[in-house]
């Protein structure tokens, strides 16, 4: 074995031993500060918005996990040159490993949010890696090894470094444990004032394979920046609503939840979405009006004056700006408590979020929402704003094809064409498919249950054998079909025609 190889990999053993302990201690005392998300979270904070569109496109909601192994792979990996260098310098090992925890504090420390013990976990994971090398190097070599020839392991060796993985792995899965039985406390929902009638007979057309009307909670797409969901205690919780208002004023969850309240049946989706993407789903949404909120503030101004805004804040320092005319207006803009009959689910905004019709999600479905500040464009920009994308975020009139999937070989004969189209605030007047280069043919479209709804759509389609290329495009309800021009997500939106391929067998 070559000499360096053994105190590398107790370099490795003893970083691994000392983030799992601090990971431990994080889950007790703020979570956040675990060493490898404060570093992910100030990664994804510094990182060039196309190399974050990369990633969305890359990875789909895996991006997170892939973070996370990244970081903690580099960590690794500069651990394995802190123990290298151990048996010839130990001030040096020791100073490396001291950066690479003193850059975990800081990161955890400078959050937005930073709590008062933020900088404990990088403390503990120095004090714990440093003195786990030093036992680890004393047990592994022997006295000399490094300069009489190749080290190898020894059955002391072997078992220390066995030990300490097993450390490793039993205080990094307790941590872990802890963080994810941290759920948020239920809330009790009010009913509504204005209780929805039940969807429209027709919404699903009963073609397998097209994404159900109605997106189960466990199944709604979930992009957000937060490496850890905030978990929001409801009695600790609160709405502030100031800015440039006369009578601004602080609720807590009993008064939000004892606000009128109403129903609506929404589609989100999210700006990095691709055509044909996954990230968007339906859900009937329970919350207050924002414009009764900014009503009770005193708002006094031209609701349509398009430098106004309104800066929404997350209890993890998220900020997004939402034009205020959007919360304004009769598209019934809400703060939501409920979702689908249930409170917010944690991962998604729990105890309140902003839900805004016919805006993608960056400038207007804030997460957990702890303010909302009334200002101009000019005084106040927000955390996608800084990165150069778009302020309006209007939802583009989009179709996708969810059956046959794509690349799939399917049976000739008869078969069924089907998907979902939206555009939200004008609605889904007509989808038109074409196979391969023939006519434009159009489809029969589930019942409408708003304008802010998807619709799905489908057509039966008499399958020949070979290959066959399925395009389709949708009309809003102003009578424009959707552009054929292709666009990346970013600053505004992808546009474009959804296509796929499939094969039908002889």
């Amino acid at each position: 074995m070559k000499t360096w190889i053994l105190p590398a990999t107790c370099g490795v053993a003893a970083a691994a031993l000392g983030t799992a302990a601090a990971h431990l201690v994080a889950a007790l005392v703020s979570p956040p500060a675990s060493p490898v998300l404060a570093v992910g979270s100030q990664v994804i904070d510094a990182t060039p918005t196309p190399v974050k569109e990369w990633a969305v496109s890359a990875f789909g909601t895996a991006d997170k996990p892939v973070l996370i192994g990244s970081v903690a792979l580099v960590t690794l990996l500069l651990a394995a040159v802190a123990g290298a260098v151990r048996p010839r310098s130990r001030v040096l090992s020791t100073l490396l490993l001291l950066l690479l925890t003193g850059l975990a504090g800081a990161a955890a420390v400078l959050r937005p949010t930073a709590d008062a013990l933020a900088w404990l976990p990088a403390v503990v994971a120095a004090v714990v890696g440093v003195l786990a090398l030093d036992l680890l190097v004393a047990r592994a070599l022997s006295p000399g090894a490094v300069h009489a020839g190749p080290a190898q392991p020894t059955r002391r060796s072997v078992v220390a470094l066995g030990g300490t993985g097993v450390a490793a792995v039993a205080l990094g899965a307790s941590g872990q444990a802890l963080v994810a039985r941290a759920t948020p406390p239920t809330l009790a929902l009010p009913d509504p004032t204005r209780p929805l009638a039940p969807l429209p007979a027709g919404v699903e057309v009963g073609t397998p394979g097209i994404s159900p009307f109605v997106t189960p909670n466990a199944q709604f797409y979930r992009i957000d920046t937060a490496l850890l969901a905030p978990n929001v205690d409801p009695g600790d919780w609160s709405l502030t609503i100031d800015g440039d208002v006369p009578d601004g004023f602080t609720m807590d969850i009993g008064e939000l939840l004892a606000t009128p309240m109403i129903e609506r049946d929404i589609t989100l989706n999210c700006v990095s979405n691709e055509v044909g993407g996954p990230y968007i789903g339906t859900a009937r949404w329970l919350g207050v009006p924002t414009r009764e909120l900014l009503a009770r503030a005193g708002l006094d101004v031209d609701p349509k004056d398009p430098d106004l805004q309104v800066l929404s804040t997350s209890t993890d320092g998220m900020t997004i700006s939402t034009p205020l005319s959007a919360l304004l207006d009769d598209r019934d803009a809400l703060v939501a408590v409920g979702m689908n009959g249930l409170p917010l689910p944690r991962e998604h905004g729990f105890p309140a979020r902003l839900v805004t019709p016919g805006l993608y999600g960056f400038v207007g479905a804030t997460k957990w929402l702890t303010r909302m500040t009334v200002t101009r464009y000019d005084r106040a920009s927000a955390y996608w704003t800084d990165r150069d994308w778009a302020t309006d975020g209007r939802v583009r009139t989009q179709a996708r094809v969810d059956t046959p999937r794509a690349l799939r070989r399917i049976a000739p004969g008869r078969t069924v064409i089907g998907g979902v189209a939206w555009a939200q605030g004008r609605g889904i007047t007509r989808v038109d498919v074409r196979v391969d280069d023939g006519e434009w043919r159009r489809a029969t479209l589930g019942a409408e249950a708003n304008v802010d709804c998807w619709r799905q759509w489908f057509l039966p389609w008499d399958a020949t054998p070979g290959r066959h290329d399925i395009t389709v495009r949708a009309t809003d309800g102003t009578g424009e079909v959707q552009t054929q021009q292709d666009a990346t997500p970013f600053p505004s939106g992808a546009t474009g025609w959804h296509s796929i391929a499939v094969t039908v067998t002889d």
